[in-house]
């Protein structure tokens, strides 16, 4: 996929809040998921599993960055938007976004279905090309019938706070398996690119797209997920790449 300047390029990426490896083997991630990040020459760059703060990692991990995750892994010229999905015992995580355009406005809405998972959406409009681009970082829960609900709730959020003639992306870890949220996201006028399958889930033997990334108002050009080893080192998903054009 090349990078033109008329080319909106989106990224999408569970990032596993920078730490992979169970017990004594856990390894930090953040410094080759940053350089990851750059490596991906996005505009946009959508995370999910993101910590704000892990007063227990930061112990454990001697180059733990002295910044939240949002703001390390933002490449230099971008600016970063992060807001708080759970409070655990040890700190907090959640969406962000990582934006080369500048973002005019930010909120959250709280996605939680039941109290033992707590998940939420970040939307942020960005002036992008020259026109303002709204763009929403979700993570659904690992429930079915949550999903559902949560897609449901997504899309009544976006009637409510999105005008209807405004370019919007939905991109994030959908969880979904096969609970047909891609037939309802496209009965709300939302596409993406299909031509082939672009597994990225899990990333060592990725078997299924957990995460997408759909579109209202742009024109789907391309997705892809890059291969090779450090890939599927650096997290439990691989990050989806997709491209788009602004329609007229």
């Amino acid at each position: 996929m090349s990078h033109s300047p008329d080319i909106l390029r989106v990224v999408t990426w569970n990032i596993h809040k920078g730490v992979q490896g169970l017990g004594p083997v856990r390894r930090l991630e953040i410094h080759n998921i940053g350089h990851a990040v750059e490596q991906l020459d996005a505009d946009l760059v959508c995370l999910q599993e993101v910590r704000f703060v892990n007063r227990r990692e930061q112990r454990r991990f001697a180059h733990w960055p002295e910044l939240p995750q949002a703001e390390f892994l933002a490449p230099e010229g971008y600016e970063s938007v992060y807001r708080t999905n759970a409070i655990t015992r040890h700190g907090e995580h959640g969406n962000a976004l990582l934006s080369r355009w500048p973002v005019l406005s930010h909120q959250h809405e709280d996605m939680s279905d039941h109290r033992f998972e707590q998940r939420g959406l970040l939307h942020a409009q960005v002036h992008l090309m020259g026109r303002d681009v709204h763009a929403v970082v979700v993570h659904l829960g690992l429930v079915p019938a949550s999903r559902v609900r949560q897609t449901e709730q997504l899309l009544r959020y976006i009637a409510r706070e999105i005008p209807a003639d405004a370019p919007v992306l939905v991109a994030g870890d959908f969880n979904d398996w096969g609970t047909g949220l891609g037939q309802r996201m496209g009965l709300a006028g939302f596409q993406e690119w299909r031509e082939q399958p672009t597994p990225t889930y899990p990333s060592r033997l990725p078997l299924n797209q957990l995460d997408h990334v759909y579109v209202r108002g742009l024109q789907p050009l391309g997705a892809m997920v890059p291969s090779g080893r450090i890939w599927r080192r650096m997290s439990d998903h691989l990050p989806l790449v997709a491209e788009f054009a602004l329609k007229a």
